[in-house]
């Protein structure tokens, strides 16, 4: 009897032992079960993998996998933050843009880091090269003087020309968001539009018009033909708004021009039958080319570019 007492005490102790450590067992796979973390990690080429870990930082997590970070690239979150069950390591460039999430915050929308990140999109830079059309200049030759009774005859059409525009450009989220201009180059040059001013003649015999060019030559015999534009006092034209001329005179309508150092202060041009003073200089008038004075800036778009005889005036 006792035999049979001692050796039931004994398989209960071997249960009791067995239990204890089958407990223990379960506890320790349940502290270990609880320590794990499940994380996805997204690198830069699109590919995702999803890992258990015990670590507690992003930089533990990319070295407990193999994963070297290169000097362009970072992580979202940062190497040097804690992580928890569900947390996605995002690997990116470095120059990904941060400030959807800064304007998020500030307007103290309530979401998530990781909403947030699923938002978030890369910026995407394009080389654009784009065709622009270049304007054609009107050049008018004026052979009326300043007769009032014209007609205008085109010598030549206009056309505009094409250049070729790089540009660098940035889309987010296929929006362009930056444009700068890299280089330009002209593919094909403008053709200027050139019109011819002839007086109207009317014959007692008809009322047929009739240009009167050769007359106009005649009356300027000798004269040099001369890129004749035109400028009033104001700071865009000169640099300056006090009406007051190189030669110290105060520029006046119908008299001033400004022409080259060849020509002296006061000498008397005619310019297409009209005569003027040389009382001016500019740094643009060189050559064949003088600057006649007007009152105001829209008489100066209004002249244009004209070609005109140009003499001087024996006195």
């Amino acid at each position: 009897m006792k035999n049979e007492e001692k050796a039931s005490i004994s398989i209960m102790k071997i249960i009791c032992v067995s239990v204890i450590l089958i407990l223990i067992s379960g506890i320790g796979v349940m502290a270990v079960s609880t320590n794990l973390k499940d994380v996805k990690i997204a690198l830069q080429n699109g590919y995702e993998l999803t890992v258990l870990t015990s670590k507690s930082k992003v930089s533990d997590v990319l070295e407990e996998n193999n994963i070297i970070l290169n000097e362009n690239q970072k992580t979202i979150p940062d190497c040097d933050q804690e992580i928890s069950n569900g947390t996605v390591i995002k690997i990116v460039d470095k120059s990904y843009n941060e400030v959807q999430i800064a304007k998020v915050s500030e307007e103290g929308i309530e979401t998530t880091l990781n909403e947030l990140l699923n938002n978030y999109t890369p910026i995407i830079e394009k080389i654009v090269t784009e065709q622009v059309a270049i304007p054609y200049e009107t050049v008018t030759k004026n052979t009326a003087g300043t007769s009032t009774n014209t007609t205008n005859k085109i010598l030549q059409q206009g056309q505009e020309g094409i250049k070729e525009v790089t540009y660098k450009v940035k889309y987010q989220n296929n929006v362009e968001i930056e444009k700068l201009q890299l280089s330009e180059k002209i593919v094909k040059e403008p053709v200027n539009k050139i019109v011819q001013v002839n007086k109207v003649v009317t014959s007692r015999s008809a009322t047929t018009r009739t240009s009167n060019t050769n007359t106009a030559t005649t009356s300027n015999a000798g004269a040099q033909r001369y890129k004749v534009t035109a400028y009033c006092p104001c700071a865009k034209c000169c640099g300056k708004s006090n009406g007051i001329t190189a030669a110290g005179t105060r520029a006046t309508a119908g008299r001033t021009v400004a022409a080259s150092s060849k020509f002296s202060f006061g000498t008397k041009l005619n310019i297409n039958g009209h005569v003027y003073t040389v009382e001016d200089r500019g740094g643009a008038i060189s050559g064949n080319k003088i600057d006649i004075f007007v009152n105001s800036h829209a008489e100066a778009l209004a002249w244009g570019v004209r070609y005109l005889p140009v003499s001087v005036v024996n006195q």
